[in-house]
């Protein structure tokens, strides 16, 4: 019988990762690229060539077309703004997987620097964490923001079905632990305390690991707020500026 339970994990967990939704991306103030060597789709606001620009990578919810309003704190700061929508979602042709998307970041950023002069900072809810920490672990960023973010995607798993998810052959583990000692920007973790999709301790236990490594973190509990509406707090805008406005 377990050995049954652990073959339907390593079937089914993908629809579990990647729950996405049909949704397109509309947004006149975004126009539409699609990279040449991953078939990547990014969406790129206009704005200041010499300024910050934020790469933002979304949760695993819906699709792109319901993170507009992250994507609106930023603009609204005046930040050039680039946003990764994933395969399978919002129209997108192709397959998600942790190889795929962690392809498609790095040939997002390498899009983006080409074509950017200031600074980039990489932002990630949820899913999309893990990414930011891919990019900046491999990549020259100037700042990193983790939203609600995990220590390995496959403890989620294990938490949920009591498997030992991390351990069977076949699961894509998500494993955001493995790049503490490998980043040089400055973190800024934000989490909400009543998050019981990916409860707080999560982010707690990666945020110890990046102490431990030696980075400079900001960790900022987020009292009240659960998994989904984390910007709505009264001091989300807040952080993010103090982070930003003081990158190097």
């Amino acid at each position: 019988m377990y050995l049954i339970y652990a073959v339907a994990m390593v079937l089914l967990h993908p629809k579990y990762i990647y729950p996405f939704g049909s949704d397109p991306f509309v947004d006149p103030a975004f126009a539409t690229h699609v990279l040449d060597d991953t078939q990547a789709h990014l969406h790129l606001s206009d704005g200041d060539t010499d300024g910050l620009a934020i790469l933002y990578f979304m949760g695993n919810g819906g699709s792109l077309a319901y993170f507009g309003a992250h994507l609106s704190v930023h603009r609204d700061a005046g930040h050039r703004v680039a946003a990764l929508a994933y395969p399978g979602g919002g129209g997108i042709p192709g397959n998600p997987s942790e190889t795929v998307l962690k392809a498609q970041a790095l040939d997002s950023y390498d899009w983006l620097v080409a074509r950017h002069e200031g600074p980039i900072a990489v932002h990630g809810y949820s899913l999309g964490t893990g990414l930011a920490l891919h990019v900046g672990a491999n990549r020259d960023v100037n700042g990193i923001v983790l939203e609600a973010p995990y220590t390995r995607l496959c403890d989620l798993m294990m938490r949920a079905s009591w498997l030992p998810a991390c351990y069977i052959p076949g699961i894509q583990r998500w494993n955001s632990t493995s790049y503490v000692d490998q980043i040089e920007a400055p973190v800024l973790v934000l989490h909400g305390t009543e998050d019981d999709l990916i409860p707080i301790t999560y982010g707690q236990k990666l945020v110890t690991g990046l102490l431990e490594a030696g980075q400079e973190v900001v960790f900022v509990p987020l009292a009240g707020a659960n998994h989904h509406n984390t910007l709505h707090h009264p001091d989300y805008v807040k952080q993010f500026d103090d982070f930003l406005t003081n990158l190097p």
